[in-house]
């Protein structure tokens, strides 16, 4: 029954992350470059200020007495998430949500889930340090639940493979003015870039996760529930991310003289609307921080993944991103979001058998 409460929590976060984008779309008047930063503000400072402070015993007092060194190591794999952060946000500007996720966070499931324990069987003397919790290699491929998890990765990976393969279909059935109901401004050329090296950059946030579980355990140690241990490793993750963001925003508001669009009506609405899909992108953390504690490696990381894209498409097809498309596109975009339900199960059994 744990490991089910694990997976429910970051079935969870996968239908907060699959979501958090459909806020954002309805803000009027306001450019890309400044409702992205202002929604950053609450989902990367805000929101894991707020719900530490809620969750953490002693949070300052935990941040306050860890060695800097051991601070920096989720910090700098902030940054290095925060550039895959950025340009995720422009995969779902130009390819739209159910496209632009599929491909970015297919890359984000396998890179995050395998890169720590490929470090780790490599150079152990260094990257051991980094994830401590990190399983070798071997240890996957040597053990029943380890080669029922690969199984796992690689189911989530052929979903993927087979929901790009829907999108690029759509794109040679639909017309332009058909693509633009949906996304207005799609480029599949433009799109699929910054997804390929989004998907790349965003698996650091994992790393981060993972290099984070000494903190993890000064926050138990504090009387903090288990549950919750990785918020603190949060703060310093999505710190980074933002000012990484913070960057980019300003330099194109300043480029592209947005930055006066702060003042456009609606503006409550806009900010409202902010608010609403940064928060929901900071609870897909949030609720896969609790189930991983759970689940812990390979698995909740890929659950969360593989989850976000399945929410993620149902979210594009009522935004009418797939209108037009033929039969024969609809029977591959239902059979990749099957195999990405089965890839969860096998999740769930992987689990099971460590127990």
């Amino acid at each position: 029954m744990e490991s089910v409460l694990g997976i429910i929590l970051i079935l969870a976060g996968g239908f907060s992350n699959g979501s958090f984008y459909m806020p954002f779309k309805k803000i009027k008047n306001w450019s890309w470059e400044v409702f992205w930063i202002i929604g950053g503000i609450f989902s990367w400072i805000l929101a894991p200020w707020v719900f530490s402070f809620l969750t953490v015993n002693n949070l300052t007092g935990i941040l306050g007495s860890t060695p800097a060194v051991q601070l920096l190591k989720p910090f700098i794999f902030g940054i290095l998430w925060g550039l895959g952060s950025l340009t995720f946000g422009l995969s779902m500007r130009y390819l739209g949500i159910s496209l632009g996720m599929s491909i970015a966070l297919g890359l984000t499931l396998v890179f995050g889930a395998l890169l720590p324990s490929l470090f780790v069987s490599l150079i152990p003397s260094f990257f051991t340090g980094f994830f401590p919790d990190s399983p070798g290699l071997g240890e996957l491929f040597s053990t029943s639940s380890g080669l029922v998890t690969i199984a796992g990765v690689a189911l989530c990976l052929m979903g993927i493979l087979i929901n790009g393969k829907a999108g690029m279909m759509k794109d040679k059935e639909v017309s332009s003015a058909q693509k633009q109901e949906g996304v207005s401004e799609f480029n599949l050329k433009k799109g699929v870039s910054v997804a390929l090296f989004s998907g790349f950059m965003n698996s650091a946030f994992a790393m981060g996760v993972a290099s984070g579980k000494p903190l993890a355990e000064i926050a138990k140690a504090n009387g903090t529930n288990p549950v919750f241990e990785n918020n603190p490793t949060f703060i310093l993750i999505m710190f980074g991310g933002f000012l990484v963001n913070l960057v980019w925003s300003v330099y194109l508001q300043i480029k592209n003289k947005s930055y006066a669009d702060i003042k456009k009506q609606p503006i409550g609405a806009n900010l409202i609307f902010c608010a609403l899909g940064g928060t929901l992108w900071y609870l897909q953390m949030f609720f896969f921080g609790m189930g991983e504690s759970i689940l812990k490696g390979v698995a909740g990381w890929s659950i969360l993944m593989s989850s976000s894209i399945l929410f993620s498409t149902m979210w594009g097809i009522y935004s009418k991103e797939w209108n037009g498309i033929s039969r024969n596109t609809k029977i591959v975009l239902a059979s990749g979001l099957a195999v990405l339900i089965i890839s969860t199960v096998v999740f769930g059994i992987a689990k099971g058998m460590s127990l």
